[in-house]
């Protein structure tokens, strides 16, 4: 299993970073529309469509959705964002609480909403930093330095438990180190890009509010999984489940920080 994990990993990882920064204008569209595509695909599945029909009608659904909105422009403007943000404090709700108002979103209905306010989003977010590279790759970095840190606090010191009833594994140990090491690349972005104290300062508070979007993000996912009894979202990506596994956290994170940006300066 860890063989393949790695292999995977290997196979994947660079070529995919590779060409979110090769890729422009409708090719770079294309290629990240597959991969929301494929996430469609496993949101069916924790939605409760496990017909095949089910799952490709939301499928093409959401990539009929991304064809309108790049044909009419819309995915350039910010306010699919805005209704992201807007359904992930809906989603804070529903992970603090669960499972005590699982019937507020347990329906399939609800649920596939909820896919379209996250995936569509995270879709149009990715659009918006591809004008700015630089703060693509800094997103990028912030969520997997972010995921790191958390690892190895938690490990080291997680014995308080962040959502046991949503994700047992995770703890606030692993929250605190997080956002440790996003302080940390904060600075180093600010001091690489030269800021004065009034930006830093802005960027250290934006990436901290993404960091802890990022967490909410994999524990959305986390929860709807545990509600459909499955350990994967899928099995796209052998040894490492589904393509949503890998970017559950980037779903939150991507949106919040391409609103939030133009706030740097």
């Amino acid at each position: 299993m860890l063989k393949q994990r790695v292999l995977t990993a290997l196979a994947i990882g660079p070529t995919s970073l590779v060409l979110l920064f090769v890729l422009g204008g409708g090719w770079f569209a294309t290629f990240v529309g597959i991969l929301v595509a494929a996430s469609a695909w496993e949101w069916s599945n924790l939605s409760g469509g496990e017909a095949v029909r089910d799952r490709a009608l939301f499928t093409v659904t959401l990539i009929a959705l991304m064809a309108l909105g790049w044909s009419s422009g819309a995915a350039l403007h910010t306010w699919p964002l805005w209704i992201a943000l807007a359904g992930w404090l809906l989603c804070l709700y529903w992970v603090i609480s669960y499972p005590d108002n699982v019937d507020q979103w347990q329906s399939r209905g609800v649920r596939y909403a909820m896919g379209l306010w996250v995936l569509l989003p995270c879709w149009v977010g990715l659009l918006l930093l591809r004008e700015s590279p630089i703060w693509l790759l800094y997103v990028l970095l912030l969520v997997w330095g972010a995921d790191i840190s958390a690892y190895f606090a938690g490990r080291a010191f997680g014995n308080r438990k962040l959502a046991p009833r949503v994700s047992p594994g995770k703890s606030w140990a692993g929250v605190y180190g997080a956002l440790g090491g996003t302080v940390v690349l904060a600075l180093l972005m600010a001091l690489w890009q030269g800021m004065g104290f009034g930006q830093t300062l802005v960027l250290v508070i934006i990436s901290a509010i993404v960091t802890a979007a990022s967490v909410l993000g994999d524990l959305n996912e986390s929860m709807l999984k545990r509600y459909r009894g499955i350990k994967d979202s899928g099995n796209l990506l052998p040894g490492h489940g589904g393509v949503l596994d890998r970017i559950d956290s980037l779903t939150a994170a991507i949106p919040i920080f391409a609103l939030l940006a133009p706030w740097i300066g």
